[in-house]
């Protein structure tokens, strides 16, 4: 066989994390905390409207993404971030985030430049780097650096070399938020040394209290060139439809005519009809405010949970919790077999740089479950590693 670049990727997290448990029997009722899959009720207006739109199944998709569509997401833009988008020319819709992701790197990342991905991150950033045989150069989002990586370590002449800058904000897994300071001080450096932001911000929407700032907003808001941000949002996590495979890419008409341009070679168009209820998905946010408050009341439910262990951090959006532990998969491993809980070594989500793993010491909570069930998760994670 020959090899591939691809030969040299890290084992995937949900392999590894079979792997570390599942030749274990569960020590008790099973609870699984691992996986981000919200859990909560998707609007019940959802499936009539599909079967509404299900005769479009007979046709071709709209490539790049209806136009019906493709208002709706620049009016969710205009309302959550003020910033006003040509809904022609400026957004494309996707089959979820990760596809996005994927993609921009390979349409608008040359071959042998650098990309900054935070230490720990969504594996499908490295990926994308390897693809188009660019390196990656992990920066630590630790405890010291406030959970996102200090842009005051990075040196010249590696951001001369960067076409890219990955961040997630609200963060996963820490649930941090970059804040206006942050996003202008990276949008100064995107424009001074010529890379573009890779805004993944499909937590945008779950979040405490005021509302994250956006980098498309920050941009508009600075007089950044548009370019300089590409921006992913998807309806998983705003509004419980991860099964739905629906988001969308926003930026400049540049980086979007090229993004169109491999989709029309390589892409995979959304069906018709989830374009359609999409739509008018987008356009709704009374479900958005009420799936929030669910969050809000389980995050309230964890600090009472965990009142009183000076190692827990409150997170101020998404829907995890990073707990530091002694080690990472031995504290893992004891829940499971000793409990039954089921929960991510921080360690799995990281990467050795600079001879550390960010992640390590910490385990990631998800807290997607109805209220009862992560409280009972929680009470149970609280007894068994903190007391």
């Amino acid at each position: 066989m020959i090899p591939t670049r691809f030969d040299l990727l890290p084992t995937a997290t949900w392999p590894r994390l079979r792997t570390l448990l599942d030749c274990h029997a569960p020590g008790g009722d099973v609870i699984n905390m691992t996986i981000g899959e919200p859990k909560h009720k998707f609007p019940d207006w959802v499936v009539p409207a599909l079967v509404d739109a299900s005769s479009g199944f007979n046709n071709y998709p709209d490539n790049y993404g209806t136009e019906q569509l493709r208002r709706s997401i620049c009016g969710f833009l205009k309302r959550r971030y003020r910033v006003s988008m040509d809904p022609d020319n400026q957004v494309m819709v996707l089959n979820g985030t990760r596809e996005g992701l994927f993609n921009a790197v390979v349409a608008l990342c040359p071959t042998g430049s650098k990309i900054f991905i935070p230490n720990p991150f969504y594996q499908v950033y490295t990926v994308a780097a390897m693809a188009v045989g660019a390196q990656s150069v992990y920066l630590p989002a630790s405890a010291e650096s406030g959970f996102l990586p200090n842009l005051d370590h990075l040196t010249p002449s590696e951001l001369n070399e960067a076409s890219a800058f990955f961040l997630c904000s609200p963060a996963n897994p820490q649930g941090v938020i970059a804040d206006v300071d942050y996003w202008t001080r990276l949008l100064r450096l995107a424009e001074t040394y010529d890379f573009k932001i890779f805004a993944d911000e499909c937590y945008s929407e779950i979040y405490r209290s005021a509302p994250p700032p956006g980098a498309l907003e920050v941009a508009a808001e600075i007089g950044a060139d548009p370019e300089r941000v590409v921006a992913f949002h998807s309806l998983s996590k705003r509004s419980n439809l991860p099964g739905l495979r629906s988001g969308f890419v926003a930026s400049g008409s540049r980086n979007i005519a090229q993004i169109k341009q491999l989709r029309a070679y390589a892409g995979c168009p959304v069906a018709g009809p989830i374009q359609d209820v999409s739509a008018k998905v987008w356009a709704d946010e009374e479900h958005v405010v009420a799936n929030r408050q669910l969050y809000c009341d389980k995050f309230e439910a964890s600090d009472h949970i965990f009142a009183g262990i000076d190692a827990y951090n409150s997170p101020l959006a998404g829907f995890f919790l990073w707990l530091p532990v002694e080690d990472d998969q031995m504290a893992t491993l004891k829940l499971w077999t000793e409990k039954g809980v089921r929960v991510l070594p921080g360690s799995y989500l990281g990467q050795i740089a600079n001879e550390q793993n960010p992640g390590s010491g910490y385990v990631r909570v998800a807290l997607v479950a109805p209220k009862e069930e992560t409280q009972r998760g929680l009470t149970i994670i609280r007894d068994c590693l903190y007391k």
